[in-house]
């Protein structure tokens, strides 16, 4: 049986700033580091191993997949681009507190996370979706079986789920926090509901 896991980078610079990063390319900040550490260790502990790990090309997804296979002594990372985040569009580089007043009506509430859908220049969660199918593809094309990582980010994170399980992505959206070095398993015995293996309440940036 093949296996998904699915994990979310480390805390970046924009992260920690509140800035919409999209595919800018800023570092993990020393809680990204140490928060990518933790999710290798709780991987590690739970005796976890992966036959190949793929990673966004973006370097806050690198260096977690990274730090992940180096702890395993494993394979390193392999990129795989259809895994890089959203295209913010004209979004890329605002502030997050700046959200709605520059994109409502056209937005949907999370608990934690407020989604602005389609501003100019943007990739929309349907795109994602799609996008996201491709990835699943391409991973099944590659490994009939075993227990593969892909390390991204967090709305492609989530669309790939939506895609996986037939979700109806607007759902998905309110449905869960991914945060930060978290990881959801993905598989035909794995219910939709129960995708989170491990959650770090204490690291959702």
């Amino acid at each position: 049986m093949l296996k998904i896991y699915l994990a979310r980078h480390g805390q970046d610079t924009d992260n920690a700033a509140g800035i919409l990063n999209g595919r800018r390319d800023e570092p993990l900040t020393d809680l990204g580091r140490e928060q990518a550490r933790t999710l290798a260790r709780e991987i590690k502990d739970a005796h976890l191993t992966f036959d190949a790990v793929y990673t966004s090309p973006l370097q806050r997804a690198e260096v977690t997949a990274r730090t992940v296979t180096d702890a395993l002594g494993i394979a390193p990372p392999v990129i795989m681009p259809n895994l890089i985040e959203r295209d913010f569009g004209i979004m890329t580089g605002k502030l997050t507190k700046d959200i709605t007043a520059l994109c409502a009506p056209d937005v949907i509430q999370a608990d934690i996370i407020t989604y602005f859908l389609s501003p100019e220049g943007a990739e929309t969660f349907p795109d994602l979706v799609e996008r996201g199918k491709k990835v699943i593809g391409e991973v099944r094309r590659r490994h009939q079986d075993g227990n593969i990582l892909l390390v991204g980010h967090g709305d492609m994170g989530k669309m790939i789920y939506a895609a996986y399980y037939h979700l109806d992505w607007q759902s998905v959206l309110t449905m869960f926090h991914f945060g930060n070095s978290e990881l959801l398993l993905l598989s035909e015995d794995s219910p939709a509901k129960a995708a989170h293996v491990f959650t770090f309440k204490q690291f959702n940036h």
